[in-house]
């Protein structure tokens, strides 16, 4: 390792853990991840399933976390009923162990007992309240188009080409950072198309100015004749 600023090398010895939820490969392609980093992590990876899917983690992490805040609080020994036990094992846990982490923080912090009931954990008000018409958790990306384009063809009537069109463009285009060049990849156009097609809808503007004026402002895109 060489410091900033530095030209003289530092022998290491470290391991690196690096977690996400974003799909890197997707998000390579999409321009929003260095390829080059991407290679150096990805020597093991491994897929976590949520903590939903694992319910024999659930205590152990909870009895866990009861210690190291009961440490730092200085509480004597917490334990867990059996009633507070079933409810932490039939919650769904959206937040993952984060959440998890975060309801026995926030029990401690009210309890006032060496014993945690269910009564004492305050679940209900972290669930993020769902529309009755969300999709279903499992629900994949060609599943939800139909859906929004059911939707659509509910509210709208006429021209709908288009106006699907220069969403979808627009969409790709601020997705991409502004980026033409993956704009284009990621829809699968060529450049002087897209291009075409942004400068079409207002994304783009041409201004053709003498050299040295000032711009108007905006995101321009300046021809010098």
């Amino acid at each position: 390792m060489v410091r900033l600023g530095s030209r003289k090398s530092i022998p290491i010895n470290v391991r690196v853990l690096a977690a996400t939820n974003v799909n890197l490969e997707k998000a390579i392609n999409a321009g929003h991840f260095r390829e080059d980093l991407y290679y150096r992590l990805n020597v093991v990876s491994l897929h976590l399933h949520p903590l939903r899917e694992r319910p024999g983690d659930i205590l152990p992490l909870a009895r866990h976390f009861i210690a190291e805040y009961s440490r730092r609080l200085g509480y004597p020994r917490i334990e867990l009923s059996d009633q507070a036990a079933e409810r932490l094992v039939s919650y769904d846990w959206p937040g993952n162990i984060r959440e998890l982490e975060n309801v026995i923080h926030h029990t401690l912090l009210l309890c006032r007992d060496t014993v945690i009931r269910a009564e004492n954990l305050h679940l209900t008000h972290l669930r993020i309240t769902r529309d009755s018409e969300a999709p279903p958790a499992d629900e994949n990306a060609s599943e939800l188009l139909q859906r929004a384009f059911g939707k659509l063809f509910e509210e709208h009537s006429g021209a709908l080409h288009e106006q699907v069109e220069d969403a979808l463009l627009r969409a790709a285009y601020r997705f991409c950072h502004y980026n033409q060049v993956h704009t284009a990849n990621l829809l699968g156009l060529s450049r002087n198309i897209t291009r075409a097609h942004l400068i079409r809808i207002g994304e783009l503007v041409v201004n053709r100015r003498r050299p040295g004026e000032a711009p108007a402002g905006g995101r321009v895109l300046h021809l010098s004749v």
